[in-house]
């Protein structure tokens, strides 16, 4: 397999909304997919990766600056997705290395992430990456307007 790690481009839309409904089970619409991802593309705080084995999107990355008053600056990865067929073989490893160089290259002093408390098995990936817990929390989330 031929494994390339770039920057994602508005081409990538579709293959990011398959990733999303198929491995996340985050059912968006296609044209708001889109929409969002222009908006990331032009946000200089946002980087999107892709991975592409033998020239066809397989995975991504999704992360951005991620600033508050209490900590030192970090990214942070929003979204993370690589094909269920493809797993455990590299590709998820290779999209948070370009996300750390991304984060050295600009001073960040970490990365960090949040992962739903029933992706155990996104758990134990992380751990092995290096990814350590802090504390548990609860996300809360109210909606302004029906979707």
């Amino acid at each position: 397999m031929d494994l390339q790690i770039r920057q994602g481009e508005i081409t990538d839309a579709e293959a990011i909304h398959e990733l999303n409904a198929r491995e996340m089970g985050y059912h968006y619409p296609k044209d708001k997919t889109e929409e969002k991802l222009r908006q990331v593309l032009r946000s200089s705080r946002d980087r999107i990766f892709v991975a592409l084995a033998d020239h066809r999107v397989v995975g991504y990355v999704h992360a951005n600056d991620y600033d508050v008053i209490y900590a030192p600056h970090m990214k942070n990865i929003m979204g993370i997705a690589v094909s269920g067929s493809l797993r455990k073989k590299g590709i998820g490893r290779a999209l948070l290395a370009a996300v750390e160089k991304w984060a050295q290259e600009t001073g960040a002093e970490g990365v960090r992430l949040v992962s739903g408390a029933s992706r155990t098995g996104a758990h134990e990936f992380y751990r092995r990456c290096g990814y350590g817990t802090e504390k548990q929390q609860i996300n809360f989330k109210k909606m302004l307007h029906d979707t």
